[in-house]
């Protein structure tokens, strides 16, 4: 019944299990933040179905899960392209009816490619990487998830689609375009029991941006850097997209969720005159 209170849906004892049966795929989720998604999800009960384009962060998530108890199986695909995710497609629903979440991890900003020196080359590969994938591998999915009664997808795109980014705009717009498919795909499918959420992450630890690398001398000043006063990881991105994949979050559809340590509230990019370029993290004098 709609009308029905569906509060104690996921009883308290139930908690530590919250994807307990589910098959959930995680595109990218062989290391940083999609391994921490794969790693979460299965700590929770899902088999985990991983695509991976790197045979070697296939094989350590697939050791570290399986360690730990969980269930997983690693797919070295490259989901870019139409042919890598019609294999995922195949491989994926030839074992299982249906997937019941889906997570669309991959993305990156590189190659970095200013834009008065960009080209349509370029714009391309931004939205193979960043894009298509998402149109793609949700498409190949959904007709499942819809025959089997529903589920849960959750896009990961990045705070840059959520505010200004003079970086690459090309890489924001297209983000910004996650986000978007992200509110209309809800709509249109929610009422064939299908949530969509995004998360976009922002001062994360991730093998793309290295914090740690690039600023280890700098400890200090990430009080200044993040209203939260610390750098991110993996796993704060891993919590909040279980959060959405689950059943906590059953009346949440259609929204996209900074998960950056404040930044997007404390004002994002700020241009230096000392440096003659944006920052967004701004040093002490």
């Amino acid at each position: 019944m709609t009308t029905q209170n569906p509060a104690n849906v996921v009883p308290v004892d139930d908690w530590n299990r919250l994807l307990d049966g589910r098959v959930a795929v995680v595109t990218g989720g062989g290391a940083g933040i999609g391994g921490a998604v794969s790693r979460l999800f299965a700590a929770h009960g899902a088999h985990v179905e991983i695509a991976e384009i790197d045979q070697e962060r296939a094989d350590q998530a697939v050791d570290e899960i399986e360690a730990a108890g969980g269930s997983v199986r690693a797919h070295v695909v490259d989901v870019t392209t139409e042919a890598g995710v019609d294999t995922l497609r195949d491989a994926v629903l030839g074992e299982h009816p249906a997937v019941s979440v889906l997570v669309n991890n991959v993305g990156d900003y590189r190659p970095l490619v200013r834009f008065p020196v960009s080209s349509a080359e370029s714009w391309k590969a931004m939205y193979d990487i960043n894009l298509f994938h998402v149109f793609a591998v949700t498409r190949a999915f959904l007709d499942s998830m819809v025959d089997s009664g529903g589920g849960s997808i959750v896009n990961v795109h990045s705070v840059e689609g959520l505010r200004g980014y003079p970086g690459d705009p090309v890489y924001g717009a297209f983000k910004a375009a996650v986000a978007k498919f992200t509110t209309d795909l809800a709509v249109g499918m929610g009422r064939k029991g299908i949530r969509v959420n995004g998360i976009g992450p922002d001062l994360t630890q991730t093998p793309q941006v290295d914090y740690l690398g690039g600023y280890e001398d700098h400890d200090d000043m990430w009080e200044s850097w993040a209203p939260v006063g610390r750098l991110g990881w993996p796993e704060d991105q891993a919590r909040v997209a279980l959060f959405l994949a689950s059943d906590l979050s059953s009346f949440v559809t259609g929204h996209n969720v900074p998960v950056d340590g404040g930044s997007l509230a404390g004002g994002g990019w700020f241009w230096s005159p000392t440096e003659k370029r944006f920052v967004n993290r701004p040093r002490t004098l």
